[in-house]
């Protein structure tokens, strides 16, 4: 079966492979082999040998996506662990920190099968990130489509976490790619929060001309998440303060030492004080399953392994209180992603190989 989903995969795209989870007789898992009933663990491992997840996702199909830095990207089945197939981008380049890192799925992803990527690969010789869109059919990804290139790369501060608004713009983070001037140059695309249009255009609305910056003065936003109409992002202090922002049109968010109104800077909502956590990414947690959690913002990370809960206030736009939980018991902590259900579900960073995807739903 192996080999007959190899041929198959070669056949249609020269792009990238299918590889198929197999029964214990060696047949493809089919859906009819799925327990009816959804395990009952308060906290269980959803998917272990991982290596380097860096986006973790529920699909609009009720699947779990998920990135790994190396260059693959996996659809798993949330219920089984079954991974329904595997695609490596073959272009992609995983050096240090870089590889395939953020993925969101168009708002009609069922109909048109759009997937935006943002990984790091070599332009000329030099490490570049690139923010593409390809085409999910077939279990395959295929007609890639580059919407952003010539975005700095480095073996650090790479950023970058994709989110789509209500009103179809597609933001993405960029780190400061380790020249934290950039950041706050406009004319370069690091340590920035871009806006397109889903197509690749810029809006007409942004706030510099023919420019997808949006925001500037970020070091390494690695999370992005919307609530009530607020972009929130989190902030990796690139070994000093943590923060959680607000994120507002055309405003300068401070990397590396920008401050006061006329630089137009912005105070986070949150930030980790004198301790340096190593954020990641985060989702905003309203469901019912799990009422502690209600009208909260779930964020990993990696430095202490926690996941913190911020509490938000009615409107979505300020942190009422701040815990943490679960730390070091799974190690560095890289995703968190909410299934409509009320799931939560936490990828590990350890980068041994051997990372899992959990799943809490008590």
């Amino acid at each position: 079966m192996a080999k007959f989903c190899f041929l198959i995969s070669a056949l249609l795209s020269l792009l990238v492979f299918t590889s198929c989870d197999k029964n214990e007789s060696g047949s493809a898992l089919t859906a009819t082999e799925e327990p009816s009933a959804w395990p009952t663990e308060e906290i269980r491992t959803v998917k272990a040998d991982l290596s380097h997840p860096w986006e973790i996702l529920w699909g609009k199909d009720d699947h779990l996506w998920v990135t790994e830095r190396a260059g693959k990207v996996l659809k798993v089945n949330p219920k089984t662990g079954y991974t329904v197939f595997k695609s490596v981008i073959p272009d992609a380049l995983q050096r240090g920190e870089g590889g395939v890192l953020g993925m969101v799925q168009h708002p009609d992803f069922l109909q048109n099968g759009f997937l935006y990527l943002a990984y790091n690969y070599l332009k000329s010789g030099k490490y570049t990130q690139k923010l593409v869109r390809f085409r999910v059919k077939n279990e395959e990804l295929i007609e890639p489509f580059t919407l952003i290139d010539n975005i700095p790369a480095a073996l650090e501060n790479n950023g970058s976490r994709l989110a789509i608004t209500a009103d179809q713009k597609l933001l993405m983070t960029t780190g400061d790619a380790t020249i934290s001037e950039s950041a706050q140059q406009v004319s370069s695309l690091s340590g920035k929060i871009l806006r397109i249009n889903l197509d690749g255009s810029i809006p007409s609305d942004n706030p510099f001309p023919n420019s997808p910056v949006w925001t500037l003065g970020h070091a390494n936003a690695q999370g992005l998440v919307i609530v009530n109409g607020n972009v929130l992002a989190s902030e990796n202090g690139i070994g000093m303060t943590d923060e959680l922002n607000l994120i507002e049109k055309g405003r300068n968010y401070g990397w590396p030492n920008a401050g006061g109104p006329e630089k137009n800077t912005v105070a986070p909502l949150w930030n980790s004080g004198s301790n340096n956590l190593t954020v990641t990414g985060m989702d905003y947690y309203n469901g019912d399953l799990i009422s502690r959690w209600k009208n909260s913002i779930l964020m990993a990370s990696l430095k202490d392994g926690s996941l913190y809960q911020m509490k938000l206030n009615a409107a979505g736009n300020a942190v009422a209180s701040v815990s943490s939980m679960y730390q070091g018991q799974w190690g560095p902590l890289r995703d968190v992603c909410v299934s409509p259900a009320g799931r939560v579900y936490i990828s590990t960073g350890s980068g041994e190989g051997n990372d899992k995807i959990i799943e809490i739903q008590k």
